[in-house]
């Protein structure tokens, strides 16, 4: 009887719990005061868990107490472990690695970064339903690592500040068609080059910002292609890769061309090598049409290094939406400005006011980013699919705690000159 009633006050104490944190969360929610979510972990542990000692200015009584077992202790440490974690990882900073070259030399190959997610405000998530400290997929099994039978709105928490010009930002990627909600699209990690308002535009490979060439933080290093044409022995290229940290290109038609990927001081200095005849970035033509670069209209004559002009949209800002402009805009559009994923309603309805008055006013109703990364020449990014809106951001790379290089060997694999290295 006394185990009976045991359960049942457990049980009772669990389903109470459960309903006080659904009342608080709505409480919470309701006020707009965001960090007072955390409270129910206190209670919970205080409640559950036990793990920290929430009464550590009392004098302890000597009054035996039942021990845990030691299963129930590891239960409880793990339990608690995981949702401190969690909360952790969705609230306050997140552990991310760089896979592509696409920011190189800035971020290399191996980097682990950590990344704030209160830099900018802690998105709180849409898919609330998830296998704990997973992104998307179920490790070793496969398959979603979540469910969509919650959905909540876009909402941001406060954060320390916003996203400044030239912040390294992660975000979920939004040219995505896999089907997934927002939260749980595959991270990708830029440079934010342009914010809302600002009118980008590239000119021969120079990045323009409001009519200005861009200012470039100190310690970011863009990366280009080039065109090498040499005489004589050439050039040693083992020992070129090496001391010009050169990871990208080789050899042309012959020995005595090359298609190199450098920084700016690697150009430099490759025109001082006496059997160096000539150096030339790759840059594409002007009023050349792409079909790949964004928006993917033949009417836009763009391409990666001439590019533009086009205006970030801003949140409450008017736009004059014509049959010219708007493929520009019609993603965001139909994917973002207010309506759900795949409903076209809206539109629908501008195209009809355009096809009736000439032209359609629309107000935006959220903010958007331009990124491009620093190797300029090997990045997909916001000249091949758009603008990345406010409710895909992630969070701001913060520093490298850890950087892996394949190519080395033993306790060489570890570039040691890169640990705690803060993101520029």
């Amino acid at each position: 009887m006394k185990r009976l009633k045991k359960i049942l006050g457990t049980s009772f104490k669990v389903v109470m719990f459960i309903t006080a944190t659904i009342l608080w969360s709505i409480f919470v929610y309701t006020i707009g005061g965001e960090w007072l979510y955390f409270i129910p972990l206190i209670a919970g542990d205080v409640l559950f868990w036990e793990t920290i000692s929430w009464q550590f200015w009392k004098k302890k009584k000597k009054k035996a107490k039942k021990k845990k077992s030691e299963a129930r202790s590891w239960i409880d440490a793990i339990g608690f472990a995981v949702i401190a974690a969690t909360i952790l990882r969705t609230f306050l900073i997140e552990a991310y690695t760089i896979p592509t070259s696409s920011m190189e030399k800035s971020m290399l190959i191996g980097d682990f970064l950590f990344v704030s997610k209160t830099a900018y405000g802690p998105r709180v998530p849409m898919t609330p339903i998830a296998f704990p400290l997973v992104h998307h997929t179920m490790p070793v099994v496969g398959g979603k690592s979540y469910s969509e039978s919650v959905k909540l709105p876009y909402h941001r928490m406060k954060g320390f500040g916003t996203i400044e010009r030239n912040d390294c930002v992660v975000f979920n990627y939004p040219a995505e068609t896999l089907g997934r909600p927002i939260d749980k699209k595959e991270n990708y990690v830029k440079r934010c080059v342009g914010i809302p308002g600002d009118m980008i535009e590239l000119i021969a490979g120079q990045l323009m910002v409001n009519d200005a060439p861009q200012e470039e933080p100190e310690g970011m290093k863009k990366q280009w292609g080039y065109n090498i044409s040499t005489k004589g022995t050439g050039l040693n290229l083992d020992r070129l890769y090496k001391k010009y940290d050169i990871t990208e290109g080789g050899y042309g038609r012959n020995r005595n061309e090359y298609n190199l990927t450098l920084t700016n001081e690697g150009r430099d200095a490759l025109k001082t090598f006496p059997n160096v005849t000539t150096i030339k970035k790759h840059t594409k033509e002007p009023d050349v049409y792409a079909e790949y670069i964004f928006p993917h209209d033949e009417n836009f004559k763009w391409n990666a290094d001439n590019y533009g002009p086009i205006t970030i949209p801003a949140a409450g800002t008017t736009i004059k939406l014509t049959t010219e402009n708007l493929s520009i805009y019609k993603d965001i559009l139909k994917r973002y400005e207010g309506e759900e994923m795949g409903d076209n309603k809206k539109f629908n309805n501008i195209e009809s006011i355009i096809s009736d008055k000439g032209s359609c006013d629309y107000e935006f109703k959220m903010n958007y980013y331009w990124m491009m990364g620093d190797n300029r020449h090997n990045s997909a990014d916001s000249r091949f699919w758009g603008f990345v809106p406010e409710n895909h951001i992630v969070g701001k790379a913060l520093f490298v705690w850890m950087s892996w290089d394949t190519r080395g060997t033993g306790l060489n694999k570890i570039r040691w000159n890169r640990l705690f290295r803060s993101v520029k």
